[in-house]
C-alpha cells in the first residue's frame, strides 16, 4: 500500500483561528466538537467571498444571480461527492431537525393509521420526535428499539422483533452523539428492506469521523449537519432520487417541482451552503491528490487513526481516576472519539464549569439524547462529554485528564 501524506495536527491547527483563544490565561482546548466544531479560515473566507462579491437571489439574468446559481450547483456537487451520491440527491436546509420534520410529514402523507415507524433509544431526539409527531398527525404507530445500557449499543434482537410488515420506515442513528457508539447501518438497512421498509439515517455525529457512502450503506435517506464537520450551521439531506421525486412535499405552487429543489422551501442560506462546500473541500485538502472523493477517503482514514489513539488514551486515563464512570462501548468496538462520563455525584454542569476555568471546553447534560441519559440512570446529573476533533492534540487530552483528576481531589473522591 502506498503511504498517503496527510497534513499533521499542528498544520491543521494553524488553519483554525479559534485555537488562539485563551481563557483565564490558558489556551483553550475544544472538546465540544460533538456539539459543533470550530471553523477553519477557508470556510469563513468562502462565506465572506459569497456575501461580498456574489450575493443575490437565484435564476435571474444578471451576473451576481448567475454566480449564485453556480455557487449552489458547485456546492451540491461537492456534497454529492461527500455522500457518494449525485447532485440531484442533495437537499439543503436550515438544520437536521427541520429537514427531518419536513421529510417525516412528506412521507406521512403516504401512510395510513395502521402503518408503523421504528425508532431507537440510542438516538438524538431529532431522529425520534419528528416520527412520533406522526402519531398525532396521522395515527401512525411508533415502536422503539432498546439499547443496552451496559455496552451503549443497540439491541439487535429487539430491532428484529420491531421490524414487521407494517413497518414503513426505520429511523436509526449511524453514531450516538451521547456515547460515540457506531451502529451497523448497512445491516439495519438490509433488515428494514427485507420487510419492505425505508431507512432514514441520522449521520450528524457519524459524518465528522467516518466518510459517508450512501451507496454502500444502501440507505434511502440520510441527514447530517455541516457545523459538526467544520462548516457553518446548515443541514444537508441525502435522498434516493426516485424517492425525492415521489414525495408529496409541502411547497409553494410556483416553486420548483424537480428533485432536489422541491424539498427546499423558500430562499436558502446561500452563504451557508458555500461554507458547507468549503468545509468538505477543507477536509479533502488535508490529503494529496487530484480528485475530491479519493482525497476525502485518505483524509478520513488518517484522521480516524489519530482520533482512535486519542480515544484510547482518554478512555484509559479516565478509567484510572477514582469516582469517574465512563459510558459507551470500549475503544476496540465501533465508535467515534467521543467519551461521556460522570465524576462521582457532581452535576455535569458543575464539572464542565470547573474544567472551563482550566481552558477545557466540554459540553454537559443530555445533548438531546434524553432517552440515553435516562436509561443510563444519570438524567438528573447529566453527562460530561469530551469529543476529539481534527485539531485535538495528545497534550490537550493530558490536560483534560489532569483537570478531571483535580476535580476528584477537590471533591475528596476516593
Amino acid at each position: 500500500m502506498v503511504a498517503v501524506h496527510v497534513a499533521s495536527t499542528q498544520q491543521i491547527r494553524a488553519h483554525f483561528p479559534a485555537i488562539q483563544r485563551r481563557h483565564h490565561g490558558l489556551p483553550v482546548a475544544y472538546f465540544d466538537g460533538p456539539g459543533g466544531t470550530q471553523a477553519p479560515k477557508a470556510v469563513v473566507e468562502a462565506m465572506n467571498d459569497y456575501l461580498y462579491r456574489h450575493n443575490a437571489n437565484t435564476h435571474w439574468n444578471y451576473p451576481s444571480s448567475a454566480e449564485t446559481d453556480q455557487v449552489l450547483a458547485q456546492a451540491r456537487q461537492t456534497l454529492a461527492d461527500f455522500f457518494n451520491a449525485v447532485p440531484q440527491e442533495v437537499v439543503f436546509g436550515s438544520n437536521m431537525t427541520s429537514l427531518t420534520f419536513h421529510l417525516s410529514r412528506s412521507l406521512g402523507l403516504q401512510w395510513k393509521a395502521e402503518d408503523e415507524v421504528v425508532v431507537t433509544e440510542l438516538d438524538h431526539h431529532a431522529n425520534v420526535d419528528p416520527w412520533k409527531r406522526l402519531c398525532k398527525e396521522r395515527g401512525i404507530t411508533v415502536r422503539t428499539v432498546k439499547m443496552n445500557p451496559a455496552t451503549g449499543q443497540l439491541d439487535w434482537e429487539d430491532l428484529r422483533r420491531c421490524l414487521m410488515r407494517k413497518t414503513k420506515l426505520l429511523a436509526i442513528g449511524a453514531a450516538s452523539n451521547a456515547l460515540g457508539t457506531v451502529s451497523d447501518v448497512a445491516r439495519a438497512a438490509e433488515m428494514a428492506h427485507a420487510v419492505g421498509a425505508l431507512i432514514f439515517v441520522d449521520a450528524v455525529h457519524f459524518a465528522p469521523h467516518h466518510l459517508l457512502d450512501v451507496r454502500a450503506l444502501d440507505c434511502d435517506f440520510l441527514v447530517c449537519s455541516a457545523y459538526k464537520f467544520y462548516g457553518p450551521h446548515l443541514g444537508v439531506l441525502y435522498g434516493k432520487r426516485t424517492l425525492l421525486e415521489s414525495l408529496d412535499a409541502p411547497k409553494l405552487a410556483p416553486a420548483a417541482d424537480a428533485a432536489p429543489e422541491r424539498l427546499e422551501t423558500g430562499t436558502q442560506n446561500h452563504e451557508g451552503i458555500a461554507g458547507a462546500a468549503a468545509a468538505v473541500d477543507y477536509v479533502a485538502s488535508l490529503a494529496a491528490g487530484n480528485e475530491r472523493r479519493p482525497r476525502l477517503q485518505s483524509a478520513f482514514e488518517a484522521l480516524h487513526e489519530r482520533g482512535q489513539r486519542l480515544l484510547e488514551r482518554l478512555w484509559e486515563g479516565l478509567g484510572r481516576i477514582p469516582g469517574v464512570k465512563r459510558f459507551g462501548p470500549e475503544p476496540d468496538q465501533p465508535r467515534t472519539p467521543t467519551v461521556s462520563f460522570v465524576v462521582g455525584s457532581t452535576p455535569s454542569a458543575e464539572v464542565s464549569s470547573r474544567l472551563a476555568k482550566r481552558g477545557l471546553f466540554l459540553s454537559h447534560g443530555d445533548f438531546y439524547a434524553a432517552t440515553v441519559v435516562q436509561r443510563l440512570g444519570v438524567a438528573e446529573q447529566g453527562l460530561v462529554r469530551a469529543g476529539c476533533a481534527c485539531y485535538t492534540t495528545p497534550e490537550e487530552v493530558e490536560r483534560l485528564l489532569d483537570g478531571v483528576q483535580r476535580i476528584v481531589q477537590e471533591e475528596g473522591i476516593v
